[in-house]
């Protein structure tokens, strides 16, 4: 077991599958004390037993359950060291195609709840022992190039990145010893990739070690590292950005 975030406390939302269950995987193997929240308890639960953390219902576009999920960290463990904001959906569909629902539905989910996950998490941070505390969100490569069929998703990406700017700069204004980041990944191989290219509940892709190809797939854990980076003290100077884990895509010229 390494000890990269040992004794810090991280929630991280979304955490049943993909990335998120990486990144409670990880930062478990590396010392902190999980909890792994998500709408689909059963299955966060089973992560958390696998990894000996906790488990904690939340839909991170409900205020009352933000609440409450918080709630207990703080009477648990008094505070919070990391707070990783990873809970998404997507759905395929260009500006015509888009309905106001589904707009609404990915800024709900990625917006609102990045901002309620920051909003009331900020308390439990301030003031936390090392190099302080540490508010990850996910943002995509979808809020850094242009992507016709994914409109809300794209908008939804975007907000976040730029408000992990402002908070960012807030925190530090406020001198609270909280840094916000945010990660943008390319295609990595989860359930949600494998459903929109209609791969649905077949075994994932094994994605092999070393180098990959500029078309490749990433794995989970691809990201995860990069997060894990973030979440440790060895972050101390980074706050306020927006990295891309896409394995150059977002660097590469297209002509």
């Amino acid at each position: 077991m390494g000890g990269r975030v040992k004794g810090k406390v991280a929630l991280v939302t979304g955490g049943a599958m993909g990335l998120g269950r990486a990144d409670c995987e990880l930062l478990a193997a590396e010392g902190a004390h999980v909890f792994v929240t998500d709408r689909q308890f059963d299955l966060a639960r089973e992560v958390a037993n696998g990894i000996g953390a906790e488990a904690l219902p939340l839909d991170v576009a409900d205020e009352g359950q933000w609440q409450a999920a918080l709630g207990a960290v703080h009477a648990r463990h008094g505070g919070l060291d990391i707070l990783v904001n990873n809970a998404g959906n997507v759905i395929f569909e260009s500006v015509e195609d888009c309905s106001i629902g589904n707009f609404r539905l990915h800024l709900e989910i990625h917006v609102l709840g990045t901002f309620l996950g920051c909003k009331l998490a900020i308390p439990l941070m301030k003031g936390r022992p090392g190099a302080g505390a540490s508010i990850i969100n996910m943002a995509s490569t979808a809020a850094l190039l242009g992507y016709g069929n994914i409109v809300a998703y794209s908008a939804a990406k975007g907000a976040i990145a730029a408000m992990t700017r402002s908070i960012a700069i807030h925190c530090q204004d406020k001198g609270y010893g909280i840094r916000v980041n945010a990660l943008a990944p390319g295609g990595i191989e989860t359930p949600m990739v494998q459903a929109v290219s209609g791969r649905a509940g077949q075994p994932p892709r094994v994605i092999p070690e070393g180098p990959l190809p500029a078309d490749a797939l990433g794995a989970p854990k691809d990201v995860a590292a990069a997060l894990l980076f973030l979440a440790s003290d060895e972050s101390r100077f980074l706050t306020g950005l927006t990295i891309p884990v896409d394995n150059g895509l977002s660097a590469r010229p297209h002509h």
